[in-house]
């Protein structure tokens, strides 16, 4: 092989797999964004009309209340759920990474492989089983609720996260703590956590996220006004009467999308440099 080809061979292999990429992510993000502000059809069209679809959807009642449903509900839920959640799963995944890594016992790395391989459990499996214990618990239907299998499920990631970052932190630092008296929380606590500040804002976007968008959890598990916004979302778009309104279900998908996008915008390069703090260790 030439060296001229070796050369250009990475943008070769990565060309196509970036069109790709490029069509279905952004692409796919135009499309819905482009339907939201023409007439009613799947397939786009040079008919704009501005922002009326956005306008019906506050006009029309069913819409009206839908979307009230979606923000003014669904926001103070989401202020609460992911709240609470985020802080819990910091604080126990930071906990959980702190233990396996800066205080190891016997069995330390086969109680994180157990942990982490709960993360690859399809959740639909769980439904039942947790749906009968937030029941038992009288958490059913209940914010509450909710928070709880956030914080539960999310804790493996989390855990993950925080684990990967500790590994990179010095063992020298929590020694020295240790002679100086101090103890389990109070390296944790003074020391180790006002450290781990990039793993704690991938656990806050990553939590974030997952909860915004999460569908499963929020349909099994919450009723009325306590849906969260997927779950509102698809109810404003599964009603409807007479002609199918694509491009105002696309307008309302492009609200309801919003929050993750601006997050993507702000946090990403935060991201994935809290990603990368603890892959190299020193």
């Amino acid at each position: 092989m030439s060296r001229a080809i070796e050369r250009r061979l990475p943008l070769i292999v990565v060309s196509p797999l970036f069109a790709v990429s490029l069509f279905f992510v952004y692409g796919f993000i135009a499309w819905t964004i482009w339907i939201s502000f023409t007439k009613s059809g799947v397939m786009p069209v040079y008919d704009f009309h501005g922002l009326a679809q956005y306008e019906r959807l506050w006009a029309t009642p069913r819409w009206y209340v839908a979307l009230k449903n979606l923000f003014v509900f669904s926001g103070l839920f989401i202020a609460i759920s992911m709240g609470l959640g985020i802080l819990l799963a910091i604080l126990l995944g930071a906990l959980n990474g702190y233990a396996l890594t800066k205080w190891r016992f016997r069995g330390a790395d086969i109680v994180f492989a157990l942990m982490l391989f709960g993360a690859f459990i399809p959740f639909q499996v769980v439904l039942l089983p947790m749906a009968r214990t937030l029941g038992q618990l009288g958490l059913a239907g209940t914010v509450p609720g909710l928070i709880l299998v956030h914080t539960v499920y999310g804790l493996a990631f989390t855990t993950l996260f925080f684990r990967n970052f500790f590994i990179g932190v010095s063992d020298g630092i929590v020694n020295a703590a240790k002679v100086d008296g101090a103890g389990f929380f109070g390296i944790f606590f003074r020391i180790v956590l006002p450290m781990s500040l990039p793993a704690i804002v991938v656990t806050v976007i990553w939590q974030f996220t997952q909860i915004w968008n999460d569908f499963l959890f929020g349909v099994a598990f919450t009723v009325g006004d306590s849906n969260p916004v997927t779950v509102a979302l698809n109810n404003v778009v599964n009603t409807s009467t007479g002609v199918k309104e694509y491009n105002v279900d696309m307008a309302a998908a492009i609200i309801a999308g919003l929050p993750t996008l601006l997050v993507y915008v702000v946090a990403g390069a935060y991201f994935v440099r809290g990603l990368s703090a603890g892959a190299v260790k020193g």
